[in-house]
């Protein structure tokens, strides 16, 4: 996206005043102070991806419209069906596409890393590698390993994984186990070999440590309730694929970005 607050701002305004509402209306839905409101309309105040769903179903105004790099506050058919094609050809470039080879070398290195703890079991691990892949996406706007995740009751997992673990565990990279933690059953990985580190880049390697070093001695119940708050498994239906492009509305403490680096902040 290549709007900045400012443009999201303006849109929103001439979108109400569009519509006949006033700031007063914007603000006891969004439960803010009328000043707030002024405030986010000028550019001065960011907006959350909750806010701004809010905003739009409010207005009855499409979401994507808002952030699109083309705005136009009224549309005929026609227009209508060209930007729809053009949103349709964007989400199929934007899909993630799964690079086998490169995350069975980051779930190897994981495992190489943490298998040895004891809380590390199959729902901490999955929490470890959607953390690697949607922080690196955050950071670096390109996929790690390109594995699509869907919003599940315990958290993200990784679609195919099944069919991986299967392949990795015929090919002798690793080992499942069945054990006990606590008393609860846990399904546990070792890996079998080393991960190939000429396929992960140095800045790849840096986003996975950091998450290691962050996750690793967490409880599977500590790392999934911290997942439940992060925005792109929050604002995702159940059951659904988890679209990287909201790494982007994080906020603290789950943004691993420096937006004072000079490029345009969302």
């Amino acid at each position: 996206m290549n709007i900045n607050q400012t443009k999201i701002g303006k849109r929103i305004k001439s979108i109400r005043k569009n519509k006949g509402y006033s700031q007063e209306d914007l603000a006891k839905v969004l439960k803010l102070s009328r000043t707030a409101v002024t405030q986010i309309e000028l550019g001065n105040r960011n907006l959350s991806i909750i806010e701004l769903i809010k905003i739009a179903e409010f207005l009855n105004f499409p979401l994507e419209r808002i952030l699109s790099d083309k705005f136009e506050l009224t549309e005929n058919i026609k227009q209508t069906e060209k930007v729809a094609k053009e949103n349709v050809q964007q989400m199929r470039i934007s899909v993630p596409r799964l690079n086998i080879v490169k995350f069975k070398n980051v779930l190897l290195y994981i495992l190489e890393q943490c298998a040895g703890k004891p809380n590390i079991g199959e729902t901490a691990l999955y929490k470890l590698l959607y953390f690697s892949d949607f922080n690196y996406y955050e950071i670096y706007e390109n996929q790690l390993t390109g594995a699509r995740y869907r919003k599940l009751p315990y958290g993200p997992v990784p679609r195919k994984l099944d069919t991986i673990f299967t392949q990795m565990i015929s090919a002798k990279q690793i080992q499942k186990l069945k054990t006990e933690y606590h008393g609860y059953p846990q399904t546990r990985y070792l890996p079998l070999e080393k991960a190939d580190l000429t396929k992960l880049s140095a800045s790849e390697k840096e986003v996975i440590d950091n998450v290691i070093n962050q996750f690793s001695d967490w409880s599977a119940k500590a790392i999934s309730e911290f997942s439940h708050k992060d925005i792109p498994w929050l604002t995702t239906e159940d059951g659904k694929d988890i679209d990287y492009e909201l790494t982007f509305y994080r906020e603290p403490p789950y943004s691993v970005r420096n937006y004072d680096d000079g490029k345009e902040e969302l």
